[in-house]
């Protein structure tokens, strides 16, 4: 584990590779799982005031969950995204190639909301576990992006790499250097030894 500032971060997160093939998964993460995406407190406002954005995209069937319930609350206690029928995330749409997509980040796209999107979607596959003193950033693995961990393979892309702008987003741009360092630092001591 690594301490910085008050987060712990996993060390696989230096070690997996990673990156995303939509290709393969289809965006499986958002149409997977027993509950919606984590919300954090201060997201649940952006929702409301992104709703009409991501309408134009939206099935007549995620904008009546929606409408319903914006988000729910989970097994947890916490905070999470509306799921149609117990399955997708309700503001999923899908591309011409069958492909889900975030509506939140579409509208971001075309320059309707400055949200780009819940920090735990920009995150995935890292989660974030708030505790009294700290965070732990962990990696959380999921078969269904089995080809996402080939292709950053190929690529040569480590995790934290991959998710360096949700990363920024979330710690800041000082955070993500001081990583980078223990990444240089363990990288090198990983050479020096016999």
């Amino acid at each position: 584990m690594i301490q910085i500032n008050d987060t712990v971060v996993s060390e696989i997160l230096l070690e997996k590779k990673f990156v995303c093939n939509l290709d393969k998964c289809m965006g499986a993460c958002c149409i997977e799982g027993d509950a919606g995406a984590p919300l954090e407190i201060d997201e649940l406002e952006k929702l409301e005031n992104v709703l009409p954005h991501v309408k134009e995209y939206l099935s007549e069937k995620n904008i009546a969950a929606l409408e319903k319930d914006l988000y729910t609350v989970d097994s947890d206690g916490e905070f999470v995204t509306q799921l149609v029928d117990g399955k997708e995330c309700a503001f999923v749409f899908y591309d011409q190639k069958g492909i889900t997509k975030c509506s939140i980040e579409q509208a971001h796209l075309d320059g309707k909301t400055d949200f780009k999107k819940p920090i735990s979607c920009h995150l995935f596959p890292v989660r974030l576990n708030t505790y009294d003193s700290f965070i732990a950033v962990n990696y959380a693995h999921w078969d269904i992006c089995d080809d996402a961990c080939s292709f950053g393979e190929q690529l040569g892309v480590k995790t934290y790499q991959f998710l360096k702008e949700p990363l920024i987003r979330r710690f800041g741009q000082e955070w993500f250097e001081e990583l980078e360092l223990v990444d240089k630092h363990l990288n090198e001591q990983k050479n020096i030894q016999p």
